[in-house]
């Protein structure tokens, strides 16, 4: 009964219109009422430790990063370097963000500090070249799903931990698939642009000559350097990935301000305002997600249904199937970090008597939790593609079904071809 009012709140309020985080701290807080042993208390405490993390500074950081090297002339750089040796073929800049957010990927380490970055500098170029704005959101919030499935990253150390599996196994694990992910989305957007153009008769260009490109590199010299900084910083053992997003902002601030001057620091406070408001809301759907997830678990809701699947069949790819299901669904509600805790323990002892290799597996439940950032209603990386490109939600939840459709498929690859994530871990660290 608990489950049944939680649900029905939460879908009335967002049928009327009530904000995404609002709808699901008011659900939380009507089903807290209705058990007696619970208080409130439980809703305040899951909305602050959904929030108090150290992780989701860089969500706040790269959020500000992207938003200076909008204002301050870096990101102008960067794309007209993209568009110099890219923007000639069908795919264009959706080839190049789509690439960015891979990049950004591997500096976050999460989906909407991703979203963030490239979404801030890449929506407007877009809608410019040409792309709808909601399409353009919805390329920009499916591939920031990237930031958890490219090494390194907070969700797979989360899993590793739950399953007793090597982290450095499971980082190389990821790799590949990443890149597989990457593609199948650079696809779709090439033929996707490939008719829009046809249609539209976009204007042929011809190819950018030696002298134009060396133009365009001196120009961006600084803005290519920032990833050699950023990342050298990580992989050198200087800095975390969250604490990066920290030399991100120092980084986009002096050659916006004192090399390109093309920032005034009385603009500073303005941006950072903007800053802190589109990281606000995503922020209060975390956190409400948490105390939602919470009253979820306390039903045993994910522990009902993981085995209600496997009490179906005993068949190995079958199981698969309906586990990708449970956990297509289980993302689409829960916070990734809670699902992998809950659902780990209860999935391992299937998975080791179906022989299932649990690195492998840890990538493709990471990837099927990861579509949930992006699937209506509760896709935080959606929400913040939406706050970024000043899009309304009702329009790009209608864009980015294909997306979720693209997704699914990639995923599908990465679970019935275990090669793609197990390779590297075999080759170079003797795994298996």
């Amino acid at each position: 009964m608990t489950s049944l009012i939680l649900f029905l709140s939460f879908f009335g309020m967002l049928l009327i219109g009530v904000p995404i985080g609002i709808a699901l701290g008011s659900a939380s807080l009507i089903a807290i009422m209705y058990i007696p042993f619970l208080k409130p208390d439980l809703y305040a405490l899951g909305l602050v430790s959904g929030i108090n993390s150290f992780t989701l500074i860089a969500v706040v950081l790269f959020t500000l990063a992207g938003n200076i090297m909008s204002k301050g002339g870096i990101s102008k750089r960067l794309i007209a370097v993209a568009d110099t040796l890219f923007g000639r073929a069908p795919g264009d800049l959706g080839t190049v963000t789509i690439m960015a957010c891979l990049f950004f990927a591997a500096i976050s380490g999460t989906g909407s500090a991703t979203v963030a970055a490239v979404g801030l500098a890449m929506i407007p170029a877009l809608v410019k070249r040409g792309y709808d704005r909601a399409y353009a959101g919805a390329m920009v919030a499916s591939a920031g799903g990237l930031g958890v499935m490219i090494p390194p990253s907070v969700v797979m150390i989360v899993y590793a931990v739950a399953a007793g599996v090597s982290v450095t196994a499971l980082f190389m694990a990821g790799i590949l698939p990443g890149l597989v992910i990457a593609l199948t989305l650079m696809t779709y957007n090439y033929f996707y642009r490939k008719q829009a153009t046809q249609v539209n008769m976009a204007e042929q260009r011809s190819a950018a000559t030696g002298k134009e490109i060396f133009h365009v590199l001196n120009e961006a010299k600084l803005a290519l350097i920032m990833p050699v900084v950023i990342l050298g910083g990580i992989y050198g053992g200087i800095v975390t990935p969250t604490e990066s997003s920290a030399v991100a902002v120092v980084y986009a601030l002096v050659v916006s301000c004192l090399v390109y001057r093309e920032l005034p620091l009385k603009a500073l406070p303005k941006i950072m305002l903007e800053s802190a408001m589109l990281v606000s809301a995503v922020l209060v759907i975390i956190g409400a997600s948490v105390a939602f997830g919470r009253i979820i678990a306390l039903e045993k809701i994910p522990t009902e249904l993981a085995q209600f699947v496997l009490s179906i069949t005993e068949n190995k790819y079958l199981v698969l199937v309906a586990i990708l299901v449970l956990l297509l669904i289980i993302g689409t509600f829960l916070e990734t970090l809670a699902s992998i805790v809950i659902l780990t323990p209860v999935l391992l002892p299937v998975l080791t008597k179906l022989q299932v290799d649990l690195v492998h597996f840890g990538i493709v439940m990471i990837v099927a939790l990861a579509i949930g950032f992006v699937t209506p209603p509760l896709g935080a990386n959606l929400f913040m593609a939406a706050q970024v490109g000043e899009i309304p939600f009702e329009r790009i939840a209608r864009r980015i079904l294909p997306w979720v459709a693209v997704l699914i498929g990639a995923l599908l690859i990465i679970t019935f071809v275990p090669a793609i994530s197990l390779i590297l871990p075999t080759l170079f660290l003797g795994y298996g």
